[in-house]
């Protein structure tokens, strides 16, 4: 069960005097004294439900607290559903990696973009390897260069410790 805000008080859990309410059909009662307002609810056999604490006097509705609660929960559910996760994949070379492999590699990382998730590159340099950072960063190049169909560059191959970091992000439909 999704979480209702804790600002909506209902019936005796709103403690002001005077209330500004609105009935059902959205029209305004008026301001009226809380007892007034509460056993008008009752007599509707509805709940008086405390939709702006903040205004002077605060507004209430009187409405199906129930029916209420259901709506709101169906609206975030909506809103969660149109909202997109772009996910992180990852695909690891190595320093002096063939160049099939590297399409291969490449393959897999465009199928990744084109699903709409981001594919972090690294090159993980052991050893004596280090010596030869030039030549990885040629092989991100490479790399980089086989995704351009599908994928731009989004952050450069950096160094992060002992290893080459870049970031692809799909490209932008137009």
């Amino acid at each position: 069960m999704l979480p209702i805000s804790k600002e909506n008080k209902i019936n005796e859990e709103i403690r002001d005097k005077e209330l500004r309410v609105i009935d059902e059909n959205g029209q305004m009662l008026g301001i009226m004294s809380r007892d007034e307002a509460l056993n008008l609810a009752e007599e509707k056999k509805l709940d008086l439900v405390n939709i702006s604490p903040n205004a002077n006097p605060p507004v209430c509705k009187i409405l199906d607290y129930g029916k209420y609660r259901y709506e709101l929960q169906k609206r975030e559910k909506e809103a969660k559903k149109k909202q997109k996760t772009i996910q992180v994949k990852e695909i690891r070379l190595s320093t002096f990696i063939e160049d099939h492999d590297i399409q291969v590699k490449a393959k897999t990382a465009c199928k990744f973009l084109q699903d709409g998730d981001k594919v972090k590159v690294s090159l993980r340099f052991r050893g004596r390897e280090r010596d030869y950072t030039a030549k990885g960063r040629d092989v991100m190049n490479k790399f980089a260069e086989a995704c351009s169909e599908v994928g731009t560059v989004d952050k450069k191959p950096t160094f992060e410790g002992r290893s080459l970091t870049m970031f692809l992000a799909p490209k932008a439909d137009k």
